[in-house]
Order: C-alpha cells, then sequence, then structure tokens
C-alpha cells in the first residue's frame, strides 16, 4: 500500500487505527517518532516525515515518543504474567496468592489490572474459572466429583460445588449436559490473538483488538449453547505450533481442524476463500464467480467480514476488483503485512 505525503499526514491527524503498523511519523523539531494514533499534539506538515519502520526512524535518530510508545505493543502478554499463565495451563491445581506474585517479581495490583482490562476479570477470578475449566471435562470423563474437586485446589466439595454452579448454574453432579468453549490468548508477530475451539477443532482466532470481538463471542456461545472459559484445549497446540511456522515462513497450509461458526451460506464462502493459493490475492467478483452467483458481490463480501477465523480462512487474500486494499476487521495494516509475508516466502 503506497500512501503520499498527505494520506499519511491526514491519517495521522485523524489519529487513525487503520494505520497502526503501516507507518511511523518522525517530528523533526523534537527528535521524537509517533504512532499515527499518538495523542499527542499534532505538528505542521513541514515539521514531519514518515517512515516505514521504527528501525528506520530509530537509524534516522528519532528516539520513541513516551505519549504514544512505538516500540511497545499495548496489548501483548507481560511475560511475567505469560509464564504464571503456563503455569496454570500446565496444572490447574495451583493457586497463586499475592505472595507468591510477588515472590516471581509481579506486582499484584499491576496483575489485577491487566487482568482486568484483558479478561474482564481480575486474576483470582481467573484462577477460578481455569480450574472449573479443567474439573469439567474430567466430569465429562467420568471421574468422581470428590476427586476432581480435590485434583483441581479445591479444599471442600461445597466449595467446589458452589464455583461451579455460578458458572454453569448446575451441580457438578448434573454438569453431563453442559458444554464449554475453550478460550486462550496467543501472541503472534502482529499482535495478541483470541483463540476459541470445541472438541472439534477452532472456531476462532482473531485479534483481540477487533471492534466485533464481543459480538462474536455472543455468537459462539450461543451456536454451541456452550459457556466460553479460558482454558486449555488439545487444538491449541496444533494452533500454536502452525501459526508459529506460519509467521516463519515455514508454512503455507494449515491442517488444524476447525468447527466454523456461521450459516451455510457463510461457510461456503469461507471454504472457497480456503482454496485462494497461498501468497496470491482474489476480488470479490471472483469469489462471487467461482460460488456460482456473480451478482452476490456483496453477500460474499459481507460473508467475509463475518469470518471469525483470521488467517486459517484467509479474507486477508481478498481485494478490492481495483487492487485495493478493502476492510479487514483485524486493520488494513495486518491484512497489508500478512499479504507481504507471504509474497516475500514465494519470492
Amino acid at each position: 500500500m503506497n500512501l503520499s505525503f498527505e494520506q499519511m499526514y491526514q491519517a495521522s491527524f485523524e489519529k487513525s487505527p487503520d494505520f497502526e503498523g503501516v507507518f511511523w511519523m518522525g517530528v523533526k523539531t523534537t527528535g521524537i517518532f509517533c504512532r499515527p494514533t499518538c495523542t499527542a499534539r499534532k505538528p505542521k506538515p513541514e515539521n514531519v516525515e514518515f517512515f516505514d519502520s521504527t528501525k528506520e526512524a530509530i537509524l534516522k535518530g528519532y528516539r520513541p515518543c513516551k505519549v504514544c510508545k512505538p516500540l511497545e505493543n499495548p496489548d501483548e502478554t507481560p511475560s511475567g504474567i505469560q509464564k504464571v499463565m503456563d503455569e496454570l495451563a500446565g496444572d490447574p491445581g495451583l493457586k497463586f496468592r499475592d505472595y507468591d506474585l510477588v515472590q516471581r517479581g509481579l506486582e499484584p495490583a499491576s496483575v489485577r489490572r491487566w487482568f482486568l482490562k484483558h479478561h474482564g476479570m481480575t486474576f483470582h477470578a481467573f484462577q477460578r474459572m481455569f480450574k472449573i475449566n479443567s474439573a469439567f471435562k474430567k466430569l465429562r470423563q467420568g471421574e468422581p466429583v470428590l476427586d476432581v474437586a480435590m485434583d483441581n485446589g479445591y479444599e471442600s466439595l461445597s466449595g467446589f460445588s458452589d464455583s461451579f454452579r455460578n458458572v454453569f448454574g448446575v451441580s457438578p453432579k448434573n454438569s453431563k449436559l453442559e458444554k464449554i468453549v475453550d478460550l486462550k490468548r496467543i501472541e503472534t508477530p502482529l499482535g495478541t490473538m483470541i483463540a476459541c475451539a470445541n472438541e472439534n477443532g477452532i472456531c476462532m482466532l482473531e485479534f483481540s483488538d477487533r471492534k466485533a470481538l464481543p459480538t462474536e463471542l455472543k455468537e459462539i456461545s450461543k451456536y454451541f449453547n456452550a459457556n466460553i472459559i479460558q482454558g486449555e484445549n488439545p487444538h491449541f497446540k496444533t494452533l500454536q505450533k502452525e501459526l508459529a511456522e506460519y509467521f516463519d515462513g515455514k508454512r503455507l497450509h494449515f491442517s488444524v481442524p476447525l468447527a466454523p461458526v456461521g450459516t451455510e451460506f457463510q461457510k461456503k464462502v469461507w471454504e472457497i476463500l480456503r482454496t485462494i493459493p497461498y501468497g496470491t490475492t482474489r476480488s470479490y467478483q471472483q469469489q462471487a464467480d467461482i460460488l456460482g452467483n456473480p451478482k452476490a458481490v456483496r453477500a460474499v463480501a459481507n460473508a467475509n467480514g463475518l469470518n471469525k477465523i483470521s488467517i486459517i480462512i484467509p479474507c486477508h487474500r481478498v481485494i478490492g476488483t481495483n487492487g485495493t486494499l478493502t476492510g479487514y476487521g483485524g486493520g488494513i495494516w495486518r491484512k497489508q503485512k500478512l499479504l507481504e509475508l507471504e509474497k516475500a516466502i514465494l519470492f
């Protein structure tokens, strides 16, 4: 996406999030460089220059802005918190108290704020949800309620039953008919992603800053008639491995099973998306033609926009008929980066 100086200045002036990661603005009078969305007062056009990467800005002598912090990913999971989450994933029966966090060099209040912002709950509530997720699966496998309660760190059967009922609305003994969808945060070079999966496969993979994310989670919960709970899932291990290989340029196709949520028409459109070869693009019109309904361009475009499994169902490979990068839920800049990644590997 070749942008003119005027386009970049206007995008920066409007603080447009669509251009995050596309360019950075250097301010000659202060010697700092910023994101397009920086809230600091915008300088005059003659006092700025633009860069395609933070490296270019630094090599030119600019310092990162302290307001917008262009070298940081604001949604990325801090390494200390990630280590604690990994420990929980390995043993849901663990119970981290504030003292345990301090021993790991973490400030409990900061951990609390981070979990409230990114998970909508405190860290201690998060731990309880993780335990309940693990307990639910053990109960479905036929393990005794008392054994499950003890194995997951509960000190009493009544405490376990109360926690379970608060989440599912039923007692552990009556959980056989309940369903869950697992949720996990995954870090990628283009930002944090949220993945959801059930026993059949991945049903969501979205960037965490996508505005439609809360709505999509509600649709998934309703579609499967299931509670969405933070927890591990065998499909997540395959997904993380294949995503890492994709971003390293070592994977052209994904094999992780999918369980897409949508109408039959939407699923047909998404299947056509999966036939777009790696490193190439199609137009919405071409998609409609393949579907056998050349007049369904708008319906096809709408179905693309409702795709909840990014990258694997590659809606980023669809562009406008005139070759322009059209809308993308994860942001136009990510669409550009994904296409650049794939073309760089092929050529």
